[in-house]
């Protein structure tokens, strides 16, 4: 692994598990400049299609799904020790589907009920843009919803 500010060879100091087991964390030092950097090796959910809603498809992206989950969460009190753990959470649901193609509405049901445990205002903004509110009577159900859940 080369220092992302030098360029230059790395060696790992330090690696333990991460996420529950589904990553090790890796502390690295650059030979050259001495700093210190983290990296994380994680199991890449290769050749995973997603259908979209018109039928469209297109490759799963980890990316694309931390976007979702930072958009609901944004300005809500997290760390990014929770955020990492929401993901690796609902990504290891879909792992567990076993299977090649997977719808999105699928993925936006493991996204809500891990957003439902975590954080009611981050899930209700979710639910918002996935279930398509069309009126304030569609976000007054919904909280009905989570209030009698409670």
């Amino acid at each position: 692994m080369r220092c992302p500010v030098c360029q230059h060879a790395t060696k790992v100091t330090n690696s333990r598990s991460a996420e529950h087991g589904k990553a090790i964390k890796r502390r690295r030092l650059c030979l050259d400049c001495e700093k210190r950097f983290t990296t994380y090796e994680r199991v890449e959910l290769l050749g995973l299609t997603i259908v979209k809603r018109n039928g469209s498809k297109e490759p799963y992206l980890r990316h694309k799904l931390e976007l979702g989950l930072r958009k609901a969460l944004e300005k809500r009190p997290f760390t990014e020790q929770q955020f990492q753990k929401i993901v690796a959470n609902i990504e290891n649901d879909i792992f567990n589907l076993a299977r090649d193609t997977i719808p999105s509405d699928q993925i936006g049901k493991f996204v809500l009920f891990h957003l439902r445990a975590f954080d009611k205002v981050a899930y209700l903004r979710f639910a918002s843009v996935y279930r398509n509110f069309r009126s304030t009577k569609a976000f007054e159900k919904e909280i009905q919803k989570l209030e009698e859940t409670v």
